[in-house]
């Protein structure tokens, strides 16, 4: 009798990986005809990633997602000393306090991390309120949404100091969507919306009408970042303008591997699509989106299979996260959306977003090894 393995790995999960691994590294790899010599191992630094990534994938595999949801206030924990620590001791890169650079190693981003301690975390709290809850009376709601607003709301503020927008707007759409999956009235998600669009109708009409108010009140580098997001359609500057006409002139086949026409700033990370794209073309565009949507599908998927609450809302994290990274990175990168530093997953250089990424991939791995025992 043979010995039945112990991990049964989704294949439609596993393969896509491997797809967007070689993507990945060839795509930064075509980035070194243009890149200074400081760029020209990146494409070996990320291989190492992802080698590190499938490591920490399969032991994730091995101590299992119920440990993860146990120990779920401990990464939460870790996840705001992290966040202290690098405003104190992190190092400024780009007018930005998000990372702790290791030497010969690279820098580490703990708001990547964080994002995973906290669907862990809304993981646990909103499984554990559902089993001492089944009838969601309105006052208890409520008053665990309080709490849940708590613990979102100081990672944010953390977040926002350093600052880092697209990350704080990144732990929000995982609050929402996992507070959704949970099962919570409509009403809840009714309200937040009227009191975040008043907050923001709020903060454009002092922008717009009172901006020494606004400048005394939240300061200069901040009415500098709102304005740079309130004017992003009519933005003409070398990043957009480049990333573009690399787009725009790829024709059906692209420029061939290796040969993007057009320097543009940060081109192996946050617009690391308009390298593929310029290289690849329309057709291998359209072949790269549709591998990623066979990919958030499958993962969809998963939910649907799941008999567990605590990994149907980890499923739900995960894969607002990946659409919304997904469908703004691209978006911004063709300008449809304001350029804010959000990757593109799997895709795009760098060593905190992949692995937190992959540490999420061996979670899915294990509620997937769950679903096909279930059904056996």
């Amino acid at each position: 009798m043979t010995k039945e393995s112990k991990f049964k790995v989704e294949k439609s999960i596993l393969i896509p990986i491997i797809l967007f691994a070689i993507i990945s590294i060839i795509t930064i790899f075509a980035t070194r005809s243009i890149l200074g010599s400081e760029y020209q191992s990146l494409y070996l630094k990320q291989i190492i990633w992802y080698v590190v990534g499938f490591i920490l994938a399969y032991l994730m595999m091995t101590v299992g997602n119920k440990f993860l949801y146990n120990n779920a206030y401990l990464f939460y924990l870790i996840g705001i000393i992290l966040l202290v620590l690098v405003l104190f001791f992190g190092s400024e890169i780009n007018n930005a306090k998000c990372w702790f650079v290791i030497p010969y190693i690279g820098s580490f981003q703990p708001s990547e991390f964080m994002k995973v301690f906290l669907m862990i975390t809304l993981a646990r709290m909103i499984s554990d309120f559902n089993e001492r809850n089944e009838t969601h009376e309105i006052g208890d709601e409520f008053k665990f949404l309080l709490k849940v607003l708590m613990v979102v709301g100081l990672p944010s503020i953390l977040t926002f100091i350093e600052p880092d927008t697209g990350a704080v707007l990144i732990y929000f759409v995982i609050t929402i969507v996992m507070l959704f999956v949970g099962g919570f009235r409509s009403r809840w998600f009714i309200i937040s919306v009227s009191i975040i669009a008043l907050l923001l109708g709020s903060f454009i009409f002092l922008y717009l009408f009172k901006q020494d108010l606004f400048i005394s009140i939240f300061g200069t580098s901040f009415f500098y970042r709102m304005d740079r997001l309130l004017n992003w359609s009519n933005s003409s500057g070398m990043q957009y303008t480049n990333g573009i006409t690399a787009i725009a002139s790829a024709g059906a086949f692209g420029h061939g591997f290796g040969n993007t026409p057009i320097y543009f700033p940060e081109m192996q990370t946050d617009f690391i699509f308009a390298v593929y794209a310029s290289n690849f073309g329309f057709v291998g565009t359209f072949i790269l989106l549709g591998l990623i949507i066979f990919f958030d599908t499958t993962i969809i998927g998963l939910a649907e299979k799941s008999t567990n609450i605590s990994d149907k809302l980890l499923v739900g994290g995960v894969i607002s996260v990946l659409l919304f990274q997904q469908v703004f990175n691209i978006s911004m990168t063709i300008g449809l959306l304001p350029i804010m530093g959000i990757t593109l997953p799997f895709i795009s250089y760098g060593g905190s977003s992949l692995i937190s990424y992959m540490i999420l991939i061996g979670m899915l791995f294990n509620i997937s090894n769950e679903n096909i025992r279930f059904k056996n």
